[in-house]
């Protein structure tokens, strides 16, 4: 896996409250691992930390640091995808804590021409124990941000 990496920001398209990932740790071919460390007040957040179900962003996100990776690498843009599902989504606690430091590994099973995707996705703990697994399909379009039409603000 490639170690030399640039800021998240450059691999996804989100921004601001809405980027989940601290960083890609590494990106190869077929998989990344990307950190995240549980904030504070995160956008998400409950008193008993932040709920499980977060993992699937979290893995979706680092899904698309993987893309992005892949396309700079390419010389090309990186796109906006979708996330469309998930088959068993497992999870081994309720909450993440807070200020907890979380591995995401992705492993692309399959990528088809069409941009449908299938991936294997884990959370580890710094332990290395699981807290956290499922297989996501995704949906990245050829034009990309062309699907996507901005809000009637986002010109004001």
């Amino acid at each position: 896996m490639r170690t030399e990496l640039l800021p998240v920001e450059n691999y996804v398209p989100h921004r601001g409250a809405m980027l989940l990932l601290d960083r890609l740790l590494a990106a190869d071919e077929d998989s990344a691992v990307a950190e995240v460390t549980v904030p504070r007040g995160g956008l998400f957040q409950h008193d008993a930390g932040m709920p499980s179900w977060v993992g699937m962003e979290y893995m979706a996100q680092t899904v698309a640091a993987w893309a992005g990776w892949n396309a700079l690498r390419r010389g090309q843009a990186v796109k906006i995808g979708f996330l469309l599902g998930s088959r068993r989504y497992e999870t081994a606690q309720a909450f993440f804590a807070v200020g907890a430091r979380l591995k995401v590994s992705v492993h692309c099973d399959m990528m088809g021409d069409n941009g449908l995707g299938m991936f294997d996705c884990r959370i580890h703990a710094e332990d290395e124990k699981e807290l956290a697994s499922a297989r996501i399909s995704v949906f990245e379009p050829k034009e990309g941000s062309a699907n996507i039409s901005p809000s009637p603000a986002a010109g004001q």
